[in-house]
């Protein structure tokens, strides 16, 4: 990440706009998901974003002036079922892109979140199935949680109602 933070400044001069929007989710019971499987979340979606949001700080702080935009998730801020350790990922960025908030504020940088509901991406598509034991005691709900995700899904729009107000402003 560094090293593509300095390629960028090799071409440009100065960098205005960063913007995190990478990710996958991990899907599953909590109990069943190896952790393993959660640390791998963490690694990207959260790790990954801070690693990516450091690199260009230097440079902001510098310059005096930057703008920093995290896309996390509505889950972020509610904790669904059969979503455990993405949803722990989600609360993690917000946590820390709110403290940053405060820090850079001091040198023009601004900090903001977008927390879309379900819209068309290949998240679901590229989404890692828990692969642990399963409990038969969970059978029934997996199949409940599962479809609710699938309707989830399906329903989705084309753009969040969040992305169809910007273009409108």
């Amino acid at each position: 990440m560094n090293a593509f933070v300095r390629e960028v400044y090799t071409r440009m001069d100065t960098l205005d706009v960063l913007v995190n929007n990478a990710g996958y989710m991990v899907t599953g019971v909590a109990e069943e998901t190896p952790v393993e499987m959660g640390r791998q979340q963490f690694e990207t979606n959260f790790w990954g974003t801070v690693r990516l949001t450091n690199a260009p700080l230097p440079r902001f702080r510098a310059q005096k002036n930057g703008k920093i935009i995290t896309v996390s998730s509505i889950v972020g801020l509610i904790g669904p079922p059969n979503l455990a350790y993405y949803t722990a990922s989600k609360h993690a960025v917000q946590g820390y892109f709110k403290s940053l908030r405060f820090e850079l504020e001091q040198f023009n940088i601004s900090v903001s979140m977008v927390e879309p509901t379900w819209f068309k991406t290949d998240l679901a598509h590229n989404s890692a199935l828990a692969h642990g034991n399963k409990i038969s005691d969970y059978d029934l709900y997996r199949k409940k949680a599962a479809a609710a995700t699938q309707k989830g899904i399906d329903e989705a729009e084309f753009e969040s109602a969040i992305l169809k107000s910007v273009k409108t402003a």
